[in-house]
């Protein structure tokens, strides 16, 4: 399974929020991008899409920015993976419809592997992605603004 760039630029949006709090100026959306060379029109869909879930609080207008809306120890990665992937099933088999339609049972095997797959990664948080090294990295990150 691959992620989307939405649930990749998700996640990084997340780890670099985890360590803003000791800084005197905003996190912001430019910022970002630039920090992880991304398109900053798709970080921006990223981001309304994060705020409107409130995981993220972002402040509009001079001196605004983006914060994290809870403690990063109570975002579970499978929860959030499981609405930044929107995804239904690994297989569609009414599109185009199968001919084994209900007397296979590859969707079924395939779900409950994505159920334990979500189950896995709910194992950890937010917090435990930006463990050491990584939350040091961020926060080079931060220090290059």
């Amino acid at each position: 399974m691959q992620l989307t760039r939405f649930s990749d630029f998700g996640l990084r949006v997340l780890m670099y929020l985890t360590q803003c709090r000791a800084r005197a100026q905003p996190v912001t959306i430019p910022e970002i991008a630039e920090r992880f060379a991304i398109s900053r029109n798709h970080l921006v869909k990223v981001v309304h899409f994060m705020s409107q879930q409130g995981w993220v609080a972002a402040t509009r207008g001079k001196g605004g920015g983006l914060a994290l809306a809870r403690p990063a120890q109570t975002y579970r990665l499978g929860q959030l993976l499981r609405v930044l992937e929107h995804q239904a099933g690994l297989v569609d088999c009414g599109d185009p419809p199968c001919a084994l339609q209900g007397a296979c049972r590859l969707a079924g095997v395939l779900n409950d592997s994505l159920q334990i797959f979500y189950e896995s990664l709910d194992r950890h948080t937010l917090a435990d992605l930006v463990a050491p090294p990584t939350g040091a990295a961020i926060i080079r990150l931060h220090r290059a603004a």
